[in-house]
C-alpha cells in the first residue's frame, strides 16, 4: 500500500496517509477531520535491485564527479 502525502484545504495541515489501493477511503484531515485534502507532490525514493538500500531522490544532487557520482 502506498504512503501519499496530503495538505489539507481547511486547516492547510500536510500529513500523510496509508492508502489501500483495492478499497479507497475518503482521506481526512487528521487536525481538524475535514475531508477537502488535496494530494501533493513528494519526493520519491527507489530502491536499487538485489537488496541495496532506499535513496531518496535528491539525495545525490550535491555529490561531486571526485566522490564517484555525477
Amino acid at each position: 500500500m502506498p504512503i501519499y502525502e496530503y495538505v489539507c484545504s481547511n486547516c492547510k495541515t500536510h500529513f500523510e496517509e496509508l492508502v489501500s489501493s483495492t478499497s479507497p477511503e475518503i482521506v481526512r484531515c487528521p487536525k481538524c477531520d475535514s475531508i477537502k485534502v488535496k494530494k501533493t507532490i513528494s519526493t520519491a525514493s527507489f530502491r536499487m535491485g538485489h537488496g541495496g538500500s532506499t535513496i531518496p531522490s535528491g539525495a545525490l544532487s550535491g555529490c561531486s564527479s571526485k566522490s564517484g557520482f555525477s
